[in-house]
């Protein structure tokens, strides 16, 4: 999460939708960052309202409005899966390396005690308000990035230059139909967010 004071902006780090590159690009403007540690970084829409906002509202002036990038669902969950199939990780309870992207997605989807690697929350999780509402100001979608760099370089006044970063290995992600289909189904709420953000500044 990174605040910008005087746009009165806050960027909300949704996992593998760009943060760690716009981290980078953006940390220098930012009066706070939260970084790092994923539990930091990754603080959601809830954490913010109930943390961090009452630790601003001694500043005064206009509201912050929220900044936040969402991925194509099953885009977000390959991408998932290819990171936690990494080298590093071989040996490990979340280790993808041994699973087939089509096992991870039936295990993300079962109810309950899910596996370890399978175990992901969902991107709307971080966008949400107590009452379970989008509540973020302005959500983008990943695969619009320059879009959200215009708005972001409009509202901080700086040009902005991405590098890629913390980009995950390559890995089979095919799903036969059916399987396709059904996780769709499944991910329908999240289809529906993705498809409602923005794709222009």
């Amino acid at each position: 999460m990174l605040i910008f004071l005087k746009p009165r902006l806050v960027l909300l780090s949704v996992p593998k939708t760009g943060t760690t590159a716009l981290e980078e690009a953006l940390s220098p403007q930012a009066e706070i960052a939260f970084r790092s540690r994923p539990e930091i970084k990754h603080l959601n829409l809830r954490q913010y309202l109930n943390r961090i906002r009452p630790l601003l509202n001694p500043l005064g002036g206009p509201e912050f409005e929220t900044v936040a990038v969402v991925r194509e669902p099953l885009d977000w969950l390959r991408s998932w899966y290819r990171f936690r199939a990494r080298d590093g990780l071989i040996g490990h309870a979340n280790s993808t390396a041994h699973v087939s992207f089509e096992a991870f997605a039936a295990d993300y989807l079962r109810p309950g005690n899910r596996p370890e690697y399978a175990r992901l929350g969902r991107q709307s999780e971080f966008l949400i308000d107590h009452d379970g509402a989008i509540a973020v100001d302005h959500v983008f979608r990943y695969e619009a990035m320059p879009a959200l760099v215009e708005f972001l370089s409009q509202r901080l006044g700086t040009r902005i230059a991405l590098r890629r970063r913390n980009v995950s290995p390559q890995a089979t992600t095919d799903l036969p139909p059916a399987a396709e289909a059904r996780l769709r189904e499944a991910l329908a709420p999240e289809y529906a967010i993705w498809q409602a953000a923005r794709q222009v500044p």
